[in-house]
Parts: C-alpha cells; structure tokens; sequence
C-alpha cells in the first residue's frame, strides 16, 4: 500500500524556515511526481512545488527564490526547505504523489507563520 507521510510543520516567525519532509512507502522512483500543495482556510488546495521523476522542478510564482524541493532516493523522501517565511504562507502542507492517473496524499502538516 502506497503512504505518504509529512513531517516538519509548526510555528515560527515571519522571516523564519521550516524544512517540511514527505517519507514515501516504498521507492520515489515509483511515483511519476511528488509534490507539495497547501490549503489555507477558506481557500483551495494550490500546487506549491514538485519534483518529476526525472528530477524537474517546478514552482509556484510566490514560492520561487524562497522554497526548495529536492529528494533523497536513499531515504525514500521529498523535502520543502522553505525560508524568508511569510504570514501568507500559513496553511495546512499536503504531499502528493502520482502514479500514472492515480494521487496518493498524505494526511498533512500545519505550518503557522506569526507575523
């Protein structure tokens, strides 16, 4: 059974960093992507960053030159390294993965910026 299992939310203060990290079941390699989403109150879920198997990066506009994905095929984990926090980065962090039409989620981390 596939799982995806976040680690790394809490608070801290604006300007601050928060390394959030995704630990998969099984192989990474398994999965044709592995993202990050938030979901803050009141709004949609957004893609914040991903990883494609072939090691491509993409980002959300507000998230480029402050968050860094990036994976260790070792430990079998996607990491979020997030600095220069902001208040509007507040949300509930969900891992994703996909293989071929399927998502797999995990259950979520909060991360809370005070300002």
């Amino acid at each position: 059974q596939v799982q995806l299992v976040e680690s790394g939310g809490g608070l801290v203060q604006a300007g601050g960093s928060l390394r959030l990290s995704c630990a998969a079941s099984g192989s990474i390699f398994s999965f044709n992507a592995i993202g990050w989403y938030r979901q803050a109150p009141g709004k949609q879920r957004e893609l914040v960053a991903s990883i494609t198997l072939g090691g491509s990066t993409h980002y959300v506009d507000s998230a480029k030159d402050r968050f860094t994905i990036s994976r260790d095929i070792v430990q079998n984990t996607v990491y979020l390294q997030m600095n220069s926090l902001k208040a509007e980065d507040t949300a509930v962090y969900y891992c994703n993965g996909k293989i071929m039409a399927t998502d797999y989620w995990g259950q979520g981390t909060q991360v809370t910026v005070s300002s």
